[in-house]
């Protein structure tokens, strides 16, 4: 009987540890999420009661809204040119900070500051780097060379300007996850290849990439999953003084920054998470397909 007891007191006590968790994960995410997916099947604007339409709001999003699929457009240019940008890069870095180079420590805190920088203080900063006129550091340097200054927040360079500070501000962080895998892999498969004759670029491209494969994966899922909610940057660089967000004619208007509008400033809740969801579901598809491709392991 005392030992029922005592099993009975540690369970009420693991129990009572566990319901502050449990209480948070609950008020913030599991019952925010339910409640979303109902409001995406109504007609909901926050002041009035929620009107139930079924999937009208799919419909009118993927079949009557331009402005969705410019969104989506943009987004995908996004990540097209962000992801494999910066994984070539951050490779490379991870490559040449491994060999034995002095100050190495130094390089890799240098490169990861800022990835733990406020993204919000990053834009700001880059904003100001892209201003027009003398104002900005990029076309104060292309003048001083003289060559003509450029609007690189203007309907034509908005989106491939924020790509730029993306990228650099996302090598830190892949260029660790890259060294992480390449200090992994063992150093007996390049001295077999030294003794076989293997030139530098054969090393990389049979042994490095194969065995670094599935970090290379990783880092891509991460990074496709982190671009397509792509919003700080677009937000910050191009609100303007209207409350409009996505730049000129919605040139580097994203699917994210496109939720934030619909939702928070033209308060049509029951759109936005609509919205919100069918970005899940891209998401979720697109995660499904590399998960797929993970599944491939490397035999050592």
């Amino acid at each position: 009987m005392n030992s029922v007891l005592k099993e009975l007191n540690k369970q009420k006590s693991a129990y009572i540890f566990i319901a502050p968790s449990f209480i948070i994960f609950t008020v913030f995410l599991i019952i925010p999420v339910f409640a979303s997916l109902y409001w995406s099947l109504t007609e909901y604007n926050i002041l009035q009661p929620p009107k139930f339409v079924g999937f009208q709001n799919y419909i009118n999003i993927l079949f009557h809204d331009p402005r969705f699929w410019k969104a989506m457009a943009n987004t995908v240019i996004f990540v097209a040119g962000t992801v494999p940008t910066s994984i070539a890069i951050s490779l490379l870095l991870a490559i040449a900070i491994d060999q034995n180079i002095r100050f190495k420590n130094w390089f890799k805190t240098f490169f990861f500051i800022p990835s733990i920088t406020s993204i919000i203080a990053i834009s700001v900063i880059w904003k100001w780097l892209y201003a027009s006129g003398k104002y900005g550091l990029f076309n104060h340097l292309l003048t001083s060379i003289g060559l003509p200054s450029v609007n690189w927040l203007g309907v034509t360079w908005t989106l491939p300007s924020i790509i730029l500070m993306s990228v650099w501000g996302g090598l830190g962080y892949n260029m660790i996850l890259f060294l992480a895998g390449l200090q992994g892999i063992p150093h007996v498969f390049y001295e077999a290849a030294e003794v076989d004759g293997a030139s530098e670029w054969d090393k990389f491209r049979n042994v490095t990439l194969p065995l670094l494969r599935p970090t290379m994966l990783f880092v891509t899922i991460m990074s496709v999953i982190s671009a397509f909610q792509v919003f700080e940057q677009v937000y910050i660089m191009t609100y303007n003084s209207e409350g409009a967000v996505g730049g000129t004619l919605d040139c580097a208007l994203t699917i994210v920054a496109y939720l934030y509008e619909t939702g928070f400033q033209r308060f049509s809740m029951g759109y936005a998470s609509a919205l919100a969801y069918l970005i899940f579901f891209i998401l979720f598809i697109v995660t499904i397909v590399n998960m797929k491709i993970v599944e491939k392991k490397v035999e050592y």
